[in-house]
């Protein structure tokens, strides 16, 4: 069917152009003719023309209606190929869709999943911010309330040691903490304010193994460095704190001169100067490093709150290995008297042992030997008695008679 439409269309549009040409023939005819035949010539022409107009017509229809029965089965076969492929298509469209669809499905549920996994992990973070936000706040609440309080103790603390005795009683206290928690007891490990030789007063004397000693002092010049702590102009504050290292000299000083170091009373080659605040002993430190070895070429030791638990726990220890060396040497003596009496215990119980070897042979010669002899004497004096009756009954019946 294909291939007989263009054909047919050949065919068609050849008998119009042969039509056409055999037209223009006659038309050049008829202009050859006489004037005369000209309107016959026309009219014959115009019937011609009605005549090939009515053709064109005729064919135009014929052609419209090969074309339109071609272009029928040309689209029929088209659209079946066309439904073939689009079924084909679809098919294969659907497949994929399908496939497609599984795989946005599995999408959607892992995004479903991380979404609820990233929803719970927000809720969490949220809770866990609102919960470190209000410990935080809190914290910071503390701290400020801490910060205050330490403000107020320490206006009070400057206001209590501003004079130097309450400096004094106030290195005392904190002194006598330390002691306490290091197990020290007055009386029995050291001594307050005991007057030394040549009338020097230390505030506490530790009394050490073997009747040796080592005095304390806890006044200490505290004025310049409160002062310091007080102000904020970095110039006045760099004042103070030079005036207050050279107090501190002073003071190492003046202690050497008291004679707290006295190897005639028994005392260590070195004295003890305490400083009550462990943020002065840091100070110190800082700004004046010589001045410890300075301290410690005079003989001094300066010890804050944490160095003189140190030192007061090496001062247990050794007074504690003292005791235990002195514990030692008594065992080791009551041992050695021990052993002499357990000497002469077992020569004791030696001789007690054949004292009563010696009795028991004289016991075992007294029970057997000594007692068979008797036995045999008693029954001799039986064999008497009874031959002395028998005689003595024999001699009645013969008087009787």
């Amino acid at each position: 069917m294909n291939e007989v439409l263009p054909l047919l269309a050949g065919a068609a549009c050849g008998a119009l152009v042969a039509v056409v040409v055999m037209a223009v023939l006659g038309s050049i005819r008829r202009g050859a003719l006489a004037e005369s035949n000209r309107q016959l010539l026309a009219e014959t022409q115009a019937e011609r023309e009605r005549e090939l107009a009515t053709q064109l017509e005729h064919l135009k229809g014929a052609f419209a209606t090969l074309s339109q029965e071609a272009l029928a089965g040309n689209r029929e076969a088209f659209i079946h190929l066309a439904e073939a492929k689009l079924e084909t298509q679809t098919r294969s469209g659907v497949e994929t869709l399908e496939s497609k669809k599984k795989l946005i499905d599995a999408r959607l549920e892992e995004m479903g999943t991380k979404l609820t996994n990233l929803n719970s992990l927000i809720q969490t973070a949220e809770k866990q911010r609102a919960e470190s936000h209000g410990s935080l706040t809190g914290q910071l609440k503390e701290i400020t309330q801490a910060t205050d309080g330490l403000r107020d103790t320490t206006g009070k603390l400057r206001e209590a040691l501003a004079s130097p005795q309450r400096r004094g009683q106030w290195g005392e206290r904190m002194a006598e903490d330390v002691l306490r928690l290091a197990g020290f007891v007055e009386g029995l490990n050291y001594r307050k304010q005991q007057t030394v030789a040549e009338g020097g007063r230390p505030d506490f004397t530790f009394l050490l193994p073997g009747d040796r000693k080592l005095h304390m002092d806890v006044k200490f010049p505290m004025k310049n460095f409160l002062e310091m702590l007080g102000e904020s102009e970095d110039a006045k504050r760099a004042e103070l704190a030079q005036r207050f290292v050279k107090d501190v000299r002073a003071r190492i000083t003046e202690v050497t001169t008291r004679a707290y170091i006295n190897p005639a009373e028994g005392t260590l080659d070195y004295v003890l100067v305490f400083i009550p605040i462990e943020q002065t002993y840091g100070f110190i430190h800082e700004h004046d490093r010589e001045l410890m070895d300075f301290a410690l070429q005079q003989k001094v030791v300066l010890c804050s709150p944490l160095t003189l638990y140190a030192i007061l726990a090496v001062i247990r220890q050794s007074v504690d290995n003292f005791k235990f060396e002195q514990a030692s040497s008594q065992i080791l003596e009551l041992l050695a008297e021990f052993k002499r009496q357990w000497e002469m215990f077992t020569k004791v119980m030696d001789k007690m042992g054949k004292r009563l070897e010696e009795a028991r042979v004289a016991y075992d010669d007294l029970v057997g030997v000594r007692t068979r002899q008797l036995e045999r004497q008693l029954e001799r004096i039986d064999d008497l008695r009874l031959a002395h009756r028998e005689t003595a009954a024999i001699g009645s019946a013969a008087h009787e008679e």
